[in-house]
């Protein structure tokens, strides 16, 4: 079995990813949770590249860029582990 992985669960990993990176410039860790009944599992090591950007109530530092050094993305039911068609770059593209 093959699991397609949405949109929206793309945006809720991005989500997620954004919370656990904070201010920082480098991320390792795993991030586990469910989404509907498929229990998902990220587990990546990441560098954060930042840019500064003006608005007008002041400056912020937003994330730019993430440069994967490893990452896994597992997928899983009462039945077991199964295949997902998860892309980093589907997930960069919404950070």
């Amino acid at each position: 079995m093959m699991y397609s992985v949405s949109t929206e669960l793309y945006q809720e990993v991005a989500a997620r990813l954004a919370e656990a990176i904070g201010s920082g410039s480098y991320y390792s860790g795993t991030l586990a949770f469910e989404y509907g009944d498929v229990e998902c599992r990220l587990t990546a090591s990441v560098i954060v590249y930042r840019e500064r950007v003006r608005y007008p109530e002041g400056d912020r530092d937003e994330v730019a860029d993430l440069v994967p050094v490893w990452w896994e993305f597992h997928t899983a039911d009462e039945a077991g582990e199964f295949l997902n068609d998860f892309s980093f770059s589907e997930l960069r593209s919404l950070l």
